[in-house]
């Protein structure tokens, strides 16, 4: 078992194995080297604070042990190059290569590395995701967020814990990317699921939130934007090209739940009126700019959603005034009676 390795190797380090003199870096300063490495002191930190002070079923497999190899990236990343901008960042498979060499308790399975990681990355896509599908008040927009790298949107979600419940997992992702707690609107029985590959998807359909609703991810480098978007916005551009809405924007993640989320929206009318203060165009909640990798400042933008004069011509198309079409029984019952009255 691994485990029983892993203790055997750090047994030995503790009998007396010099680490420094193994690694080659230095340890007394937490000075990043002159080629922008960290020292071997944070490694040392970061291997003994999320790879060896775990339980021990967390060290039972390389799937497992590899995740609790991305949580020392996320740290580093976001806490230590954030902190020293001299130091380097790394891509996880790069961080990865240098934990396993720096930490003696990792360092047999060096020559592995490779397959390890392969093996990982094939792990990770089997992992079920859950999330959910923010709606406003009217179910005309949902809540999108962008990722950090990239271009592209998708509903806020993230992978389950080792024995997370579903919804558990998707109030913590969207609390995390959003910071909206979506506990007390949350209905276990509400969500639209699809499976890629080898991974399902499930996203709990959240209706009736505020458009003024404040927004704000509590993790770093992890989301650059969040907007509500016009459901009729993201309606794929064509039947070749799913991935892609009308306005341009990248939908690989929203679109395979768009026809389900329809049928759901008709089967659930909304009592409040579509607004017609609001812009057509999607509405930017949260934005981060420099989103760069290993930038040490990240200026936050957050906007209100008051409405501002709308250059776009009324949408007037069937379709449209159609869905939107609400009848004002009131002066039709006034036209009654004052017609039994005469």
């Amino acid at each position: 078992m691994i485990i029983k390795s892993l203790e055997e190797t750090e047994q030995e380090t503790k009998q007396g194995s010099n680490r420094e003199a193994m690694s080659g870096l230095p340890r007394s300063s937490s000075a990043p080297l002159k080629n922008g490495l960290p020292p071997q002191e944070l490694l040392d930190d970061l291997c003994s604070r999320f790879v060896l002070n775990v339980p021990k079923e967390d060290l039972q497999s390389f799937e497992r042990i590899l995740f609790l190899v991305e949580y020392a990236h996320w740290f580093y990343e976001d806490n230590s190059v954030e902190k020293n901008p001299s130091l380097k960042s790394f891509n996880l498979k790069e961080f990865t290569s240098l934990l396993f060499n720096s930490c003696d308790v990792l360092k047999p399975y060096v020559a592995h590395i490779d397959d390890i990681f392969k093996d990982f990355t094939s792990y990770k896509v089997k992992v079920p995701v859950t999330g959910a599908i923010i709606l406003d008040e009217t179910h005309e927009r949902c809540l999108l967020v962008k990722g950090w790298k990239g271009s592209s949107w998708s509903f806020p979600r993230g992978k389950k814990n080792k024995d997370e419940e579903d919804h558990a997992c998707a109030i913590r992702e969207v609390l995390e990317e959003t910071g909206f707690d979506v506990t007390r609107l949350l209905n276990k029985d509400e969500y639209i699921e699809a499976v890629f590959g080898q991974q399902r998807v499930r996203l709990y359909i959240i209706a009736g939130v505020r458009e003024d609703t404040a927004f704000a991810p509590l993790t770093k480098k992890e989301i650059s934007e969040i907007a509500w978007h016009r459901l009729d916005d993201l309606q794929p551009a064509s039947n070749d090209v799913i991935s892609r809405g009308i306005t341009g924007l990248k939908l690989y993640m929203v679109s395979p739940f768009l026809a389900s989320l329809k049928s759901w929206i008709l089967a659930h009318q909304s009592a409040i009126a579509p607004r017609t203060d609001m812009p057509l165009k999607g509405i930017s909640m949260w934005k981060a700019k420099n989103s760069l990798i290993g930038s040490s400042n990240m200026i936050v933008e957050s906007q209100s959603t008051k409405a501002e004069p709308d250059v776009h011509p009324p949408d007037t198309g069937l379709g449209k005034s159609f869905r939107n079409f609400r009848f004002d029984i009131a002066p039709i019952f006034q036209a009654i009676e004052a017609g039994f009255r005469a």
